[in-house]
């Protein structure tokens, strides 16, 4: 969800929708009521019910009303959640363009956040790399892991401009390999976010993948620009 002001006292907001996709909507008067429940519920990652104006022939809907769906128990008030929530949310933001109707793209997007809110530290910390690896794979670049399950025979090196795994180093710089890759290729089997438990990563290997992955978007989504809560997660939160 963004927010953007609009006039005085509305807001104009891009949602990410089960029914519809990717839309924007006028709501208006929201801020004029301060601190109230209804506003608290207009921020990034809430999962909200809505009865809506729809017209397929406009831009810009309008919401009748609106509504907790789900409500969360940690996430807005642990800074180190609601960081990685923020990273989620801008990611969904710079990736998901078009307003296309895809049910499994957002049910993997509210699943990943619900089990954000109640899961170890260990998972949340490893859940940008799990949640960037798999909405590349339901937006159809992502990453395809190796035919092998044997860490002695992993490829050498991955190739981030062209998304391939090698057995020998590209002509340009814009690679990862060694132990990172090992950590990468293993992180592509995993298949619910629990099993994130398992990795036991320090913040460096998280910087250098998370890095990695922000670039690898960059080749494959125009105008995809940097991601400024990359850095918040990095220098602030460590993670």
């Amino acid at each position: 969800m963004r927010a953007v002001k609009y006039g005085e006292t509305s807001l104009i907001l891009t949602l990410f929708t089960e029914k519809f996709g990717l839309q924007s909507y006028l709501v208006n008067g929201v801020r004029k009521q301060q601190k109230t429940t209804k506003t608290a519920m207009l921020q990034p990652a809430s999962i909200l019910d809505l009865e809506v104006y729809y017209s397929e022939s406009k831009n810009l809907q309008r919401i009748k009303e609106y509504s907790w769906a789900k409500v969360y128990n940690n996430l807005f008030s642990d800074v180190i959640r609601h960081s990685i929530a923020d990273y989620i949310i801008e990611l969904m933001a710079k990736s998901i363009k078009q307003p296309e109707h895809n049910a499994d793209l957002y049910s993997f997007c509210e699943d990943v956040l619900l089990h954000l809110d109640h899961s170890s530290s260990a998972v949340a910390a490893n859940m940008p790399l799990f949640f960037s690896l798999q909405l590349a794979k339901i937006l159809g670049f992502g990453l395809e892991p190796p035919l092998t399950s044997a860490a002695s025979t992993y490829p050498k090196f991955l190739d981030l401009q062209e998304g391939v795994f090698l057995n020998e180093p590209p002509e340009h710089l814009v690679f990862i390999e060694g132990k990172n890759l090992e950590i990468l290729i293993e992180l592509l089997a995993v298949m619910q976010p629990d099993e994130l438990e398992a990795f036991k990563l320090n913040k460096d290997i998280r910087r250098v993948l998370l890095n990695a992955l922000e670039m690898y978007y960059r080749y494959h989504i125009s105008d995809f620009g940097s991601l400024r809560t990359i850095k918040i997660m990095q220098e602030v939160l460590g993670v």
